[in-house]
């Protein structure tokens, strides 16, 4: 892996697709947006809502996403660069921009000392194509050469733990998580990995469709193997996806990685040899210096499956794995046939994606994770694109929606009291985190190089590494951010029960300042309210008002709740992308009861901050029709048919098109667009989902 688990899954932590704020849920409700001064113009049409972009033939009923967006779906031509378009990636685009105006400047700057000085050789380094191009596969040959000098299975092992620092793929994945049943500590969480290709269905499901792109990865990895003058590459390539297609087997499938209940499995440390025999745990930690005496096994019996894998495999199929995904997993910083050969398999083949982004764009993603550059570059970010005003209206906002989600609990017909005293306390100890950090991430002693781009990227990863094993022993950091701010998204937290919104995600179509109220609150107000739910979802409802997962609900309270799940889960289930690929309702259904109940919060945060009054029409449209309109095109996009496929089998969320039929189970979006029995949407009453 090529960062620390602990990055991983604090970026990928009940991750949408705000600084600490206890206000009582029964605060009375704060109208700051409904008063808000309009200075200008708003970003998007008259009021916030793009409507040339409606298909208006298309009733609202029969298809809501091509109602909000056909015209514009119809029209949009995908740029070649590209495997998905929407809200989300051109406001991406924007922060690359932004972005990349920020090196620039610091790149043509002299004199420069600090983090500065960091970015800007960091990207000179990753633009000097000229230089990489010359170095060919050299930088990566003396991990190559470690792999080759391989002749036990205990270094074996040692190799598999030195994947923090190499970037290759693993069977066995380990690193610095919190613990679950104590969130003031860490542990280390372990799990099975391993696969190069999106997800164990690529390996086993028997159709042409998978069958040929597990051809098609043969092929390439008999290609990368090339690179490194591999003998007999077609037959190892061969070895290497029967070896993968083993692992894929002793998998779980991904609706059941998701269960919080089943992935906690904690262990200490003394005992793990004892209940995971066969593998030298000692050598795989080895490399990384992990010492937190607690663990927890995610995945434990795959884990044994998979060590078994591990000891009866030739050692030599594992060398030419290793082999394989080193120059794979590093192609970006090697010459660019190298990266080119890598795209055209992961871009091309797998995603759709025609031809290779700028990289200038590459550079910029590269520099912007979190255990990359990204906090250094976001503290500029903020400075230059970021105004105090927008965290104060945020501020306001989450007021808003944190006094509605009270309100609505208060009043649920499905839980009884005591459950409810349990939601109210978690609702009330709820901490935002907005814009950005108040404390960032210093970066003093990192040593960066305007000529090694693959030394500076070894660099990086030592340097956290570093920081890792400086925190293990100590209470869990809770200022850290799984996001920096210039990244368009927002999560939920679970450990810490915070939620958190990046500033990038601050702009226009999510939030404008001179949009329409009704705007903000069907855009990021249900932003807003999807994190929030994240809290209260069949995943994040195990977890209490402290961060530790505990069954805070009575018995017959939960099973009321499950079966809504369930009726939300075959509601999106049903959904059909692609013939015969079907929307996976049990693993986006934590998402979809963010959607379904953030929505139902910001509808009702939206109507408190009208304090009585009635929406202006605007345009021919009511304030409903405003609210709900915003939503569907915060969801507007158009995929590649790969990159749809690939969403469907490995990803959490539902498409967006799907995300943006979430109305359908709310009463006030019938009245509003007039939606009857017989429409293709129509939910009868009882059949719509209502939780939050």
């Amino acid at each position: 892996m090529k960062k620390s688990l602990l990055a991983t899954l604090i970026a990928s932590t009940f991750v949408l697709g705000a600084c600490g704020d206890n206000t009582s849920s029964q605060q009375a409700a704060a109208p700051a947006v409904a008063e808000q001064s309009q200075t200008g113009k708003a970003e998007l049409g008259s009021f916030g809502v793009d409507l040339s972009a409606r298909n208006e033939s298309v009733k609202p009923g029969d298809d809501f996403f091509m109602y909000a967006s056909g015209t514009w779906y119809d029209n949009y031509v995908m740029p070649a660069d590209k495997t998905r378009y929407g809200a989300f990636t051109a406001l991406a685009d924007k922060s690359e921009e932004q972005v990349k105006a920020i090196i620039d400047e610091l790149a043509t700057a002299g004199n420069l000392t600090g983090e500065k000085k960091l970015i800007a050789d960091f990207y000179r380094a990753y633009m000097d194509t000229d230089s990489i191009n010359a170095k060919g596969i050299s930088p990566i040959q003396p991990m190559l050469a470690d792999i080759a000098a391989i002749d036990s299975v205990s270094a074996l092992t040692q190799a598999f733990g030195n994947a923090w620092l190499t970037g290759t793929n693993t069977p066995i994945y380990a690193g610095l998580w919190y613990n679950r049943l104590d969130p003031d500590k860490y542990e280390v969480s372990v799990g099975v990995g391993g696969l190069g290709l999106p997800d164990r269905d690529y390996y086993l499901e028997d159709s042409q469709r998978f069958a040929d792109i597990r051809k098609a990865y043969q092929a390439h990895m008999a290609e990368m193997l090339a690179f490194a003058k591999v003998d007999d590459a077609e037959n190892k390539a061969a070895q290497i996806l029967a070896l993968e297609t083993r692992i894929a087997e002793v998998q779980w499938p991904r609706e059941k990685r998701r269960d919080r209940d089943l992935t906690l499995n904690q262990v200490e440390r003394a005992a793990l040899s004892d209940l995971y025999p066969n593998f030298d745990w000692s050598a795989y930690f080895a490399p990384s210096g992990l010492q937190v005496p607690n663990l927890n096994i995610s995945h434990p019996e795959p884990v044994k499956a998979v060590i078994g894998i591990i000891n009866d495999t030739p050692l030599q199929v594992w060398k030419d794995y290793l082999t394989y995904h080193a120059i794979s997993g590093n192609a970006g910083y090697l010459a660019e046939e190298i990266y080119q050969a890598n795209f055209n398999f992961y871009g091309k083949t797998l995603s759709g994606q025609q031809e290779p982004r700028p990289r200038w764009k590459r550079a910029v993603d590269e520099m912007s994770d979190i255990e990359s550059l990204g906090f250094a570059i976001g503290k500029v970010y903020v400075d230059k694109y970021f105004p105090e005003s927008s965290k104060q209206q945020m501020s306001e906002l989450v007021k808003n929606l944190r006094t509605a989600l009270g309100e609505r609990i208060k009043n649920l017909d499905w839980m009884g009291e005591e459950t409810k005293v349990n939601a109210l306390a978690k609702l009330e100890a709820f901490r935002p985190k907005i814009g950005y950090p108040d404390q960032w991430q210093s970066f003093e002693g990192l040593s960066i190089s305007q000529d090694d781009l693959l030394g500076n990227v070894h660099n990086l990863r030592k340097f956290f590494n570093a920081q890792d094993i400086e925190r293990e022993l100590k209470p869990t950091d809770r200022e850290r951010w799984g996001m920096p701010p210039q990244q368009v998204n927002a999560y939920y937290n679970s450990s810490f029960n915070e939620i958190v919104f990046p500033a990038a995600i601050l702009q226009a179509p999510f939030f404008d300042p001179n949009a329409d109220p009704a705007v903000n609150y069907g855009a990021i107000g249900a932003v807003i309210g999807h994190e929030m739910g994240h809290g209260f979802d069949d995943q994040g409802s195990k977890s209490d008002a402290h961060g530790v997962q505990t069954n805070w609900w009575t018995d017959a309270d939960r099973t009321a709740f499950e079966q809504k799940a369930d009726m939300l889960a075959a509601q999106y289930s049903a959904y059909e992308p692609i013939e015969g690929n079907f929307v996976n309702g049990r693993n986006s259904l934590g998402e979809n009861i963010g959607d379904v109940g953030g929505l139902s919060m910001a509808y009702h945060a939206y109507k408190l901050s009208l304090n009585g009054k009635e929406a202006p029409v605007i345009d021919g449209l009511t304030g409903d029709q405003r609210f709900f309109l915003a939503w569907a095109q915060v969801w507007k996009e158009k995929r590649t048919e790969q990159s749809m496929l690939n969403q469907l089998r490995a990803g959490t969320h539902a498409p967006g098109r799907y995300r943006a039929l979430a109305p359908r189970n709310h009463d006030a979006w019938y009245k509003a667009f007039n939606v009857q029995p017989g429409d293709a949407l129509y939910l009868a009453p009882e059949e719509r989902v209502r939780i939050w």
